[in-house]
Order: structure tokens, then C-alpha cells, then sequence
């Protein structure tokens, strides 16, 4: 399939890749397995066995009421949590395969949505903001936009980090959650090439 590069010729990529059909309970997996993985999971409480203090019985077992072993039980204030949380990993285990297809999934639904826009370069050389909204103008996309390029430049970077919603990363950084969550994706013609070579 040709994809129309914006002020260049169209450029050729594998129908594989870019053409699929789009799977919706695949993407969702691993938009949610990839968030699951950066949860911290570190929360801790002590239950009533790992509290300090004595375990003695504090008063008589009939003729006082309610029953008690000691001041370490769940009931009372202070005491140990009835299920006690643990440090824990969210970690949801992806197939690399289907990881692939799943980002493979979602170029493809962009491209469909023309929600895709591939440039020859972000042409931006020095670390203006200025620059960066007038290309983003001369491009015609809004909202939350992600730019993708074969290595992203420090130029681009810091000419974008002032806008909300513009984000840049480079191939090794693409991730289902940054793409599925974008208006609008603007990525280079070199950084094409190298994603369709990741993905093939």
C-alpha cells in the first residue's frame, strides 16, 4: 500500500503491517496489560501477626461481654488489618507476537481514520516553540498529538515540551497506550521504514 507523505512522494509499505485489520480485544489487552505494568504495587500493611505488642489476654474470658484475645486484634484501633496488603506486581505476561500485532492493529486503524500523518522531517532546527506551533498548523492537527521520528531530536523535544498535549518519542519508545490515546500521530519517513521493520 502507498501512504501519502506530506510535501514528498508517497511512500510504499507492506500491506503486513500497515493494512491489517484492526482487533479490539487485542489492543485492549495490552493497552491494559502495559498500564498494569506500571502500577508501583508497593503498598504495605501490617496484618494482626506482624504487630508489635504483647499478644496477652487483657481481661477475663466470661462476664465482661464481647470475647478478646488481645489489643492486637482487627476490632480495636490500632490494631492489625483484617487482610493486610502486601508489596505485589500488577505485571499481565504479553506474547511479544501478540504485541506486535496489537501495535500493528492500531497503525493500521489510524491509517484508516487518517488520524496518521507521515512527514519527510519535523524540519525544526532550533528549540523554538514557535516553530513547533507553526508546523503544527501547517500539518492541521489538534488535540493530543504524537510525534514520532527515527530518533528524536533534542530540537524537537524542546520545542514542543511547552505545548500541552504534544508529545515526542522515537521508535524504541512507541507504546499501544501513547498511540491509542492521540488524535492525531506525526511520524517521519525514516522512522516509518524502521517501524515497519520492527513489526514485519
Amino acid at each position: 500500500m502507498e501512504l501519502n507523505v506530506i510535501g514528498a512522494k508517497s511512500l510504499s509499505v507492506s500491506d503486513e503491517v500497515f493494512g491489517g485489520e484492526y482487533k479490539k480485544a487485542l489492543v485492549h489487552q495490552v493497552v491494559v496489560a502495559y498500564q498494569a505494568a506500571g502500577r508501583a504495587g508497593t503498598k504495605a500493611q501490617l496484618s494482626r501477626g506482624e504487630m508489635s505488642g504483647t499478644t496477652k489476654k487483657f481481661k477475663k474470658q466470661k462476664g465482661g461481654g464481647a470475647r478478646h484475645g488481645d489489643y492486637r486484634a482487627p476490632i480495636f484501633i490500632g490494631g492489625g488489618v483484617t487482610f493486610a496488603a502486601k508489596p505485589r506486581s500488577y505485571e499481565q505476561k504479553v506474547n511479544r507476537k501478540a504485541y506486535r500485532v496489537a501495535i500493528r492493529s492500531i497503525f493500521s486503524e489510524l491509517i484508516r481514520q487518517d488520524r496518521l500523518k507521515v512527514v519527510e522531517s519535523f524540519g525544526i532546527e532550533t528549540p523554538k516553540t514557535s516553530a513547533m506551533v507553526a508546523k503544527l498548523a501547517e500539518l492541521d492537527v489538534s488535540g493530543r498529538v504524537l510525534l514520532v521520528s527515527e530518533d528524536a531530536s533534542e530540537s524537537v523535544f524542546l520545542a514542543a515540551r511547552n505545548i500541552p498535549y504534544i508529545h515526542v518519542l522515537d521508535v524504541m519508545g512507541l507504546n499501544p497506550v501513547s498511540l491509542v490515546g492521540s488524535d492525531h500521530v506525526v511520524v517521519t519517513v525514516d522512522a516509518v521504514k524502521k517501524i515497519e521493520e520492527w513489526l514485519a
